[in-house]
């Protein structure tokens, strides 16, 4: 498959993360300076995204994700180009990221002029954490090749980028720019447009959580820190949370929302309906062989074994697996007489 050009609009961290996930795959990239500056303003900028690009690069090959000998090759395929070359640069991308500070009127400043200097089958796609595809989608030229891809940071080392169409992207163009980020090795979800799209809404949730139990004095914020490193998220490194609530049976989040919801006095931890529907219908996980996921005709032992396999595996990861005690232990009744 033919490697699209790739252009980014701005050349911020944004632009630069993405910038290097492309050019590690093989893409060549150009990051485009979305303000006019003089010959010193633009060369400061240009000096300065080479150089945290080149100086992840070289970060990663120490790390020994690659060869150190790489990096001048990987560095090379990335190019900073000043504003009024845009027209020229953009005429050439097969795939333009706008990634500029999330203002609504600029982004929809940016976009405006991007898609009308862009080629007419390049997708567009903002970048934005924030705003809705449809507030941005009344800017560009032929909405139905615009989407947002909202990359998570680091761009260059998060596997997942959440893809949110507006009401007028073509479908295929979906399709397409799922295709091209799985070629680089991105995990990409397709998500509608709603406010925090999937992990920064739940994040918030856990975030502002965590934040709450410091204020209340519940435990130390490296103690919290401590039981979602090698609890939370380790879990679910390996279950995704609905996953989880079938694993386990939504009986039991049902059961321990009502209790937290009464003993905390907060209706932050109301089950939503969907919690008490799937009760009633007895579909609660893999008991019932229906949840949240269809488990019917599933190999139940062989699912189980996969996840165990998974947990010891990262067990192993994290230097937490230990060898089992195999000395000799006394039996009961010696034991018993031991403490007569």
């Amino acid at each position: 498959m033919t490697r699209p050009l790739i252009a980014c609009l701005g050349a911020g961290r944004m632009g630069r993360g993405i910038a290097v996930a492309f050019a590690y795959a093989g893409h060549s990239v150009l990051l485009l300076d979305v303000k006019e500056r003089d010959a010193d303003g633009f060369r400061a900028l240009s000096d300065a995204a080479l150089g945290e690009v080149r100086g992840i690069l070289a970060s990663l090959a120490s790390l020994g994700l690659f060869d150190p000998s790489a990096v001048d090759t990987l560095a090379a395929r990335v190019e900073v180009v000043p504003a009024a070359e845009r027209g020229t640069a953009l005429a050439g991308a097969g795939i333009v990221f706008e990634g500029v500070p999330e203002i609504l009127a600029l982004k929809r400043e940016v976009l405006a002029d991007a898609s009308r200097l862009a080629r007419p089958d390049a997708v567009i796609a903002s970048t934005t954490s924030t705003i809705m595809v449809d507030d941005m989608a009344v800017a560009v030229a032929r909405p139905e090749r615009f989407l947002n891809a909202h990359w998570l940071n680091p761009a260059y080392l998060v596997p997942l980028v959440e893809v949110s169409p507006g009401s007028a992207t073509d479908a295929a163009v979906t399709e397409r720019l799922k295709t091209v980020l799985e070629g680089i090795g991105k995990v990409p979800v397709v998500c509608r447009s709603s406010p925090g799209f999937i992990v920064p809404r739940i994040q918030a949730l856990a975030m502002n959580e965590a934040a709450r139990m410091v204020e209340e004095g519940v435990a130390s914020a490296e103690e919290i820190d401590k039981a979602i490193r090698v609890g939370f998220g380790f879990r679910f490194a390996v279950l995704g949370l609905l996953e989880f609530i079938d694993w386990g049976g939504g009986d039991i989040l049902y059961h321990a929302s009502r209790y937290l919801e009464g003993a905390l006095g907060s209706e932050r931890y109301r089950a939503p309906e969907v919690i008490h529907r799937n009760m009633e219908e007895g579909r609660i996980g893999l008991r019932t062989g229906e949840g949240f996921l269809d488990y019917a005709g599933l190999d139940l032992d062989a699912y189980r074994r996969e996840r165990l396999a998974a947990f010891v595996g990262l067990l192993k990861h994290l230097g937490l697996s230990r060898a089992p005690e195999l000395r000799p232990q006394p039996t009961i009744a010696a034991s018993a007489k031991q403490h007569v």
